[in-house]
């Protein structure tokens, strides 16, 4: 019975996780679409703006940021470097799961990936020039204006949208309202602070502002398609099976001393398996901060190797920058995992 009583809790945690990251993805579409383009104008001048751009574009919750500054690199509007900073400073779908799960540390870890990717983009730049790779992309040409910017609120549309909408929309708008009164009645986070309940409850609030007045092709092709389909299931399934794994284990074996005896063997093992291109793995470590069983050092040098699936498009475009992007996040990711164990952080 208590194993059943805790399975059903850690479900709910994984709804409640999976349901944060579904509204700020919704979120985060939204603001990324309205705002293209504006960050295109002068980012060529001077490294110090490309290093800021690559940085803060990596900080974005999700995997846009990253391959937006994947598409600048590949077409020479960011230096070698700037990707460095861009995948450095990024964590994924991760960094969502993070903030629901401990907020103000999310907060302090985005703000060490900014700056650590910026000192790792200039060192970069500074003492190695891959003149190969760079050779690669140098025809390429930069579409600024390639597709048209989405009217993504219509007042002529919104009415008949609510009263006849899709059978997307309609999921999205059911799921989205399950969640606010999930929220709002305490099934979820309702151990929660006011602050965070409050703060879901807006974002949840706002997601269905978006669900209800985005036109039907960017509801389709981007919230359904793209975080809906393609996101919100594998958020779910290693959140959950995570959660699960580690909950069973902590019954029958004393994960905090293993891990403790061990702390090494774990950074190491962290920062390899965040050369993984891919958004899940990386949710192990994240669990294992969260439940207290490794120092906030492993999670950083974890974060710093690992990009969730931002990389993806570069390894298809250019095998030899992937493996040298992360040649770079491993040894940044080693050198400062390293010092923040001999400092007990």
């Amino acid at each position: 019975m208590d194993v059943l009583l805790e399975s059903v809790q850690i479900l709910k945690r994984a709804v409640m996780i999976t349901g944060f990251v579904f509204v700020m993805m919704l979120v985060i579409e939204y603001i990324n679409v309205q705002t293209r383009g504006i960050w295109q104008g002068k980012v060529l001048d001077k490294k110090w703006k490309q290093y800021l751009l690559a940085a803060s574009l990596g900080a974005i919750p999700g995997c846009m940021g990253a391959f937006t500054a994947v598409a600048l690199f590949s077409h020479r509007m960011i230096s070698f470097g700037a990707i460095v900073t861009a995948m450095i400073a990024t964590s994924g779908d991760e960094a969502f799961v993070m903030l629901a799960m401990f907020p103000q540390t999310t907060l302090v870890l985005t703000l060490i990936l900014f700056a650590l990717g910026i000192l790792a983009g200039y060192l970069t730049d500074r003492f190695y020039t891959p003149h190969k790779i760079l050779e690669k992309f140098s025809g390429n040409r930069f579409p600024l204006h390639a597709e048209e910017k989405c009217r993504c609120f219509q007042k002529e549309k919104f009415i008949p949208q609510i009263t006849r909408p899709s059978v997307y929309r309609l999921l999205l708008i059911l799921t989205v309202l399950t969640l606010f009164v999930l929220i709002l009645t305490g099934i979820l986070a309702g151990n929660a602070k006011m602050w965070v309940r409050i703060s879901l409850l807006l974002a949840v609030a706002f997601s269905l502002f978006i669900v209800v007045s985005v036109p039907e092709h960017f509801l389709k092709d981007h919230l359904w398609g793209h975080v809906a389909k393609q996101h919100v299931p594998r958020i779910f399934y290693w959140t959950f099976g995570t959660l699960l794994v580690f909950g069973i284990l902590l019954h029958y074996v004393d994960l905090n001393e293993l891990l403790a005896n061990n702390l090494f063997v774990v950074l190491v093992f962290a920062i390899l398996i965040g050369i993984i291109p891919e958004s899940g793995p990386h949710l192990v470590f994240v669990t294992l901060f969260a439940q207290g069983s490794i120092p906030f050092s492993i999670l950083m040098a974890s974060s710093i190797s690992q990009d969730g699936h931002g990389s993806l498009p570069l390894l298809a475009e250019s095998k030899r920058a992937f493996l040298a992007v992360k040649l770079v996040n491993v040894i940044i990711a080693l050198v400062f995992g390293l010092i923040g164990l001999s400092m007990g952080i």
